[in-house]
């Protein structure tokens, strides 16, 4: 059994402070978020997470991706779709997953341990596409979710390829809402998958007792939930284990909508009753989504509780 987190952590931007961070700043050159992305991978290891991200410090989890993506722009924080959705004008989040596989790699001392490594995290094209508004070209937002999720292509092979993730995570919090046609949602995650040769795990929030059946036919490694925030998931899950049976199961075991630190009493026996379900060796434990609107202390001491839980099970 072993641990990841959904993506977002909180985020605390400081000023430069050495003399060359304060020339770069000058020039516009200094980068405010490098020292974020160091500070959430070192948190989350300390933490004893095994599959970490770069914290996701650089936005919400829409506009990070559509402000580089032609077709899409990006006013009073809202993203609309303005005409055919072209390949992104350049790779967006590459970058911050190589320095936070640097920053594991130095807390290693140059060897990560076997097992445990960086994950890859895009918001998926059904999620991007309901949340934005159409303008103009696109008559349904079928269209748009296809031409997106070929947009998204490039970045997940560039991932794929240059950072060598454990795996990639697709985040499709609108699948259980009842709002996207299914047959599209698969397809589009068909044309991300197409070709990868690392796993590929796709995270939906939410209750899933109407979009579970459905869920559980795409095409992906690993299904990631939550089941800490709600009392419906666990028994659906129980319920319907054998259409998962050939997947992982990322469990959301600590509740990311509270800003306090759970019960642990309460996490041991969740975390109990998914191995008695899907086996611990098909679990990775998690929180139940991003972790970005908790304070900083409680967000670690939440990932430390959820990996002594993972301890005490492994």
């Amino acid at each position: 059994m072993k641990s990841t987190v959904v993506g977002s952590y909180p985020v605390e931007l400081k000023e430069p402070s050495s003399p060359k961070d304060k020339l770069l700043k000058a020039l516009g050159a200094h980068d405010i978020y490098k020292d974020a992305i160091r500070s959430s991978v070192i948190a989350q290891l300390d933490a004893g997470v095994d599959i970490i991200s770069d914290g996701q410090v650089r936005g919400d989890m829409v506009s990070i991706f559509t402000k580089y993506i032609p077709g899409m722009k990006i006013e009073d924080g809202n993203t609309m779709i303005v005409s055919k959705i072209q390949r992104p004008i350049q790779e967006i989040s590459v970058k911050d997953l190589k320095y936070a596989k640097k920053v594991m790699s130095d807390y290693y001392n140059g060897n990560i341990p076997e097992g445990k490594g960086v994950k890859g995290i895009i918001t998926g094209p059904n999620t991007i596409v309901h949340s934005s508004r159409i303008q103009f070209f696109y008559k349904n937002r079928e269209d748009a979710i296809i031409d997106l999720a070929h947009s998204l292509k490039y970045e997940v092979d560039a991932i794929a390829k240059k950072v060598k993730p454990v795996y990639i995570q697709i985040d499709e919090p609108f699948l259980s809402t009842g709002m996207v046609d299914m047959k599209t949602a698969r397809e589009s995650i068909d044309i991300l998958r197409d070709g990868l040769d690392v796993p590929l795990g796709m995270h939906v929030c939410g209750i899933l007792s109407d979009a579970f059946k459905d869920i559980s036919k795409f095409n992906v490694d690993i299904l990631d939930f939550e089941f800490a925030g709600n009392n419906v998931n666990l028994g659906v899950l129980e319920k319907n284990a054998d259409l998962i049976a050939d997947k992982k199961i990322g469990f959301g075991c600590v509740d990311s909508s509270v800003n306090t630190v759970d019960d642990v009493s309460d996490v041991d026996e969740l975390v109990a009753k998914a191995i008695e379900i899907v086996g611990k060796d098909n679990l990775l434990l998690d929180p139940d989504c991003g972790l970005r609107r908790a304070p900083k202390d409680v967000a670690f001491e939440k990932l430390k509780l959820m990996n002594d839980i993972k301890d005490k099970y492994s």
